[in-house]
């Protein structure tokens, strides 16, 4: 190193201002995600709108033994999201996870390295959603095996909701779940609505559902609401983004 070396100052001085990102939003993923991320970038409606993403070590099975093995290694993801700079809201992108953990815990872990957030989770931001349309009868879709389905389903009972079908494509294997085609889950969808159902809810952020929500709303007339969209809804309204996105279902028309 050369201790005589002097650089040019700019002669301008330095200006500062807040940093990328009217809105920041971080994103923890698990490690075996192919679908959230690139839902985010396709949704947000704007340069405004900065993502910061982390991803958190996960197996290759979804079931009820493998999925709390996440725990220990939610802090650390966290904490890896621009732990210096401003965050609007934190997510954490596993439904079934959360169902399993239990909400209080995943904001727990979260709050140990970012202390106050927001935290947002699919199951609570599908709950606000399925609200939002006043839906208390629910058709569901998931692409879960029957040991986690059966958890979902205590879960959306235990907040009030009446399930009157449950549909899945039965996979455990994560890696299976992200090659489940958009056409799959069209069909898959419009088999598992029920007349008497006020809403279809298609859990799991692992699964491409929210390319075909528009098609899935036109052909069965009623609110579609999947876990990545009510997610992502949810943090943009929390960061401070109300502006309505067209595209993907009548849930991101919303402006609140």
């Amino acid at each position: 190193m050369n201790n005589d070396f002097i650089s040019m100052p700019v002669s301008g001085g330095i200006t500062l201002d807040n940093g990328p990102g009217l809105h920041r939003i971080g994103l923890i993923v698990l490690s075996n995600d192919y679908a959230t991320e690139r839902d985010f970038v396709n949704v947000k409606p704007g340069d405004d709108i900065s993502l910061f993403v982390t991803r958190v070590e996960n197996t290759p099975n979804c079931n009820v033994e493998t999925l709390p093995l996440m725990a220990p290694h939610i802090s650390k993801a966290a904490n890896l999201v621009i732990p210096e700079g401003r965050l609007d809201v934190m997510v954490y992108s596993c439904t079934s996870g959360t169902v399993i953990m239990g909400y209080e815990k995943i904001c727990s872990l979260i709050h140990s390295a970012r202390p106050g957030i927001p935290v947002v989770t699919p199951i609570t931001a599908s709950l606000a959603a399925l609200d939002r349309f006043d839906a208390q009868k629910l058709a569901v879709l998931t692409p879960y095996t029957d040991d986690v389905n059966s958890s979902i389903a205590d879960h959306l009972k235990l907040h009030k909701k009446n399930v009157c079908s449950f549909t899945s494509f039965l996979i455990e294997d994560n890696e299976i779940m992200a090659k489940l085609s958009s056409e799959a889950i069209l069909r898959g969808a419009i088999e598992a609505d029920r007349p008497d159902a006020d809403a279809l809810f298609i859990s799991c952020t692992a699964i491409r559902a929210l390319d075909v929500v528009e098609q899935i709303e036109k052909a069965i007339g009623k609110p579609v609401v999947t876990a990545n969209q009510a997610m992502i809804w949810q943090a943009l309204r929390l960061s401070g983004c109300s502006k309505p996105i067209e595209g993907y279902g009548n849930l991101l028309r919303l402006r609140n």
